[in-house]
Parts: structure tokens; C-alpha cells; sequence
């Protein structure tokens, strides 16, 4: 498995696969291509099918467009083999020939593809020697350490630094997601929620404030996202507003140190980690199993460490929190990163904390793994037809696009 650095990352929403992805593509193929004249890029399946709304042409256009006319083409109805999110670029010189193309794929979390098992220029160092979470979870109890540990010797001391600084910009989109009021944009004119939402949790009685307030820290980043302000991927955009609603509560309410966060950041990237590995993170492939669910399975288990859960707890919460969004669509409204996508960010951060709750009353025993979950999540996304894998033809995107 890749480092926690390619998981966790730092950037503008509203898409980590629509936005962050393609526009990283974009500066790859300029770097080039400085001398083009003219740029075609055509997007493909998920990517042309959600594009507008996700921004994706904006993000393409900011870079290329400094150097050279840029001609986006749209083509929802073909879908490349390896991927839903397939782009190709096209650089043209004055007399409009072509003078390089490239085929690439945004894979999720803001990764990139060239379709290949090994793609030479993405193909950065593999930090983790194991990838599934039986085998951590035995080297846990063989040497007596938790997951953060293994996190440790694998990265190295400074992977510290660099949770520090998710850390830091996640308490800073909770923020900023508290503070933001008014309308979120484009055509749903839908309105902004955190801010009221916190007002009123505070209101309640303590046994519904907690619950409230983790509803607010939840929408405030996701409304953030949706807003194209800085977030950080856990593990996309579309589902970044999981892990820091559930972590900032804890901290905030429960008086956990930054060191102890950190560590609790460190397990919730393992435990995204062996999904993108062994699965996908990526919407446009899996549906949203594979964004809010992996999202939820990261908080489930961040915070059963928090609160002192063994190795086979906090496996046992992530299990649960990826188990119960099986088989959940990607089906965003207008191809926004709104509707039901923020949300559902609210309702899993809540059901993390009920399953950490569900592990802890456990002794961390049970018969499905979180391995196998994984499994059945990969099948069970590649199974689920294309128009609910965020493409905006099904589900509740075409039944309210009726109205």
C-alpha cells in the first residue's frame, strides 16, 4: 500500500475524482505541452456524465487555458475499459495537427491511471508491506502495539508532520463550514445548514446536543466542499466530511489531545488504505459505498481507538461502518456534490459513533471481517448498473429532475 500522503490529501472540492484529479491531469500534460496552440480534452463516462456539475471542465480549463484555446468534449454514453473516468488529452500546434495525446484516469481520492497494472509515472513507493486488516490486526497482537504503531514504522517519524497538517486544515473547514452562510452554488439554490444546526444543538439538552453538533461539524465541511473550499480527502471529497465531523467532536467535547487525534488520523488512513488497495474509493466505480461507506468505516475506527478500543474492536467498528452503507448509489442531483451526498455525510458520522458504541459493548469477536467486507463492496459496486454510479441517470438524481 501507498503512503497515507496519497490517501489524505489537500486541495479544492467539490470532487477528488471530478475535480482535483482531472485538474492535476491538466497540469501533467501542460508541463509538456507548454508551446501548444490549441488544447482538446474529451471526457468520458462518469467523468462528461457528472462533469459540469462537479466543475470538471472548470478545473481543466484554469490550467490549460493560460496557454492555449481549450475544446472540451463530452461523452457520457462511452465508457473506456478500465474506468468510468477516463480523459483524453489532445495538444495541437498551429497548423492544427496533432503534436501529443494521452489517456488517463482519475481512479478516486484524486489519483491517477494510465490503466496499466504498473504506470511508470505514477507509481510512487509502496510504504505498507501488508494490505488487508487481518494481517495488521495480527501484527498488532503479536507485538503487543495498535495500528498507529504500524502506521509509524512503516512512514516513518515524519508522517507526523503531515497529519499535523490534515489535522489542522479539517479543524479548519469545520471552521470556516460553521462561519459560511448563504446559498451553496449552482441551479438547486440550496442553502447552507451547519450554521443552524449549531445553533440550535446548543440549545438542546446535552444527551441531543452531542448528536446535533456532529450533524453541524459534518455539514460544515461538506458544504465547504461543495462550495469549491479547501478540504481534505477522506478518502474524496465527496464524503470529506465524515471523519473531521467525528474527530473534532471527540477532541472538542471529549478533551482528546492532538497527539492522540493524530493517532486516530493514522488508523483511519490504514483502515482507507487497505479499501483503496483492495476495492476502490471511487464513486464513478463502486457508488457511494465506496466514498461515505469507507468514510464512516475510517471514522468507526478512529474513534473506537479514541476510546480505548482493542485491535479486534476497532477492526469490529470498521467492519460495521463499511458493512451498513453496502450496496448505497451515487446518484448526485444536477451532478452536484450536494444532494443527497451532504447529508449523508451528517447521517455517517453519527452511525460511526454508534457503531464504535456497538464494538465497545463487544469483545471484539465476530463472524463477517472488515477484509471480506471489502470484497463484497468491490463485487458488489461493479455489479450495480452505471446509471447509479454517479452519473445522474438514476436514483434520486432522475426522480427529481422530474419535478
Amino acid at each position: 500500500m501507498k503512503s497515507l500522503r496519497e490517501l489524505y490529501r489537500i486541495g479544492k472540492g467539490p470532487s477528488s475524482s471530478h475535480t482535483m484529479g482531472p485538474q492535476k491531469a491538466a497540469q501533467l500534460f501542460l508541463a509538456r505541452n507548454g508551446h501548444a496552440s490549441e488544447f482538446k480534452v474529451t471526457l468520458y463516462g462518469s467523468l462528461a456524465a457528472t462533469g459540469k456539475g462537479h466543475m470538471t471542465d472548470v478545473a481543466i480549463e484554469d490550467v490549460l487555458k493560460a496557454v492555449a484555446p481549450v475544446v472540451i468534449d463530452w461523452q457520457p454514453a462511452v465508457f473506456l475499459p478500465y474506468h468510468p473516468n477516463g480523459m483524453k488529452f489532445v495538444a495541437k500546434d498551429a497548423k492544427g495537427e496533432t503534436i501529443d495525446e494521452w489517456t488517463v484516469y482519475s481512479i478516486g481520492g484524486g489519483a491517477l491511471s494510465e490503466g496499466k497494472l504498473e504506470d511508470d509515472m505514477f507509481n510512487t513507493k509502496e510504504v505498507y508491506g501488508m494490505n488487508t486488516m487481518t494481517e495488521i490486526m495480527n501484527w498488532c497482537y503479536q507485538h503487543g502495539r495498535n495500528y498507529w504503531e504500524y502506521v509509524d514504522q512503516c512512514e516513518g517519524s515524519d508522517i507526523w508532520n503531515y497529519l499535523q497538517e490534515v489535522w489542522n486544515m479539517m479543524k479548519e473547514s469545520v471552521h470556516r463550514g460553521l462561519t459560511h452562510e448563504g446559498r451553496l452554488p449552482g441551479p438547486l439554490n440550496l442553502a447552507r445548514k451547519a450554521s443552524v444546526y449549531y445553533v440550535k444543538a446548543r440549545g438542546y439538552k446535552q444527551s441531543l446536543q452531542s448528536r446535533g453538533l456532529v450533524y453541524a461539524y459534518a455539514l460544515a465541511v461538506s458544504e465547504e466542499n461543495a462550495s469549491g473550499g479547501t478540504i481534505v480527502t477522506a478518502p474524496t471529497c465527496g464524503a470529506c466530511g465524515v471523519l473531521p465531523a467525528v474527530l473534532y467532536h471527540a477532541a472538542l467535547g471529549h478533551g482528546f489531545s492532538d497527539i492522540r487525534i493524530l493517532h486516530a488520523i493514522a488508523t483511519a488512513g490504514l483502515i482507507g488504505n487497505v479499501v483503496k488497495q483492495n476495492a476502490s474509493i471511487s464513486g464513478a466505480d463502486v457508488g457511494c459505498q465506496g466514498e461515505v461507506g469507507v468514510a464512516c468505516a475510517m471514522a468507526s475506527g478512529a474513534v473506537c481507538q479514541l476510546f480505548g478500543g482493542s485491535p479486534s474492536q476497532i477492526e469490529y467498528a470498521a467492519e460495521m461502518g463499511l458493512e451498513h452503507h453496502l450496496g448505497m448509489t451515487c446518484d448526485p442531483v444536477c451532478g452536484l456534490v450536494q444532494i443527497p451526498c451532504i447529508e449523508r455525510n451528517a447521517f455517517a458520522a453519527t452511525r460511526a459513533l454508534d457503531a464504535n458504541l456497538y464494538a465497545a459493548f463487544s469483545d471484539g469477536s465476530h463472524r463477517v471481517s472488515f477484509d471480506k467486507v471489502v470484497n463484497v463492496m468491490k463485487q458488489t459496486g461493479h455489479d450495480i448498473p452505471s446509471l447509479y454510479k454517479e452519473t445522474s441517470a438514476g436514483g434520486l438524481a432522475k426522480e427529481l429532475d422530474k419535478r
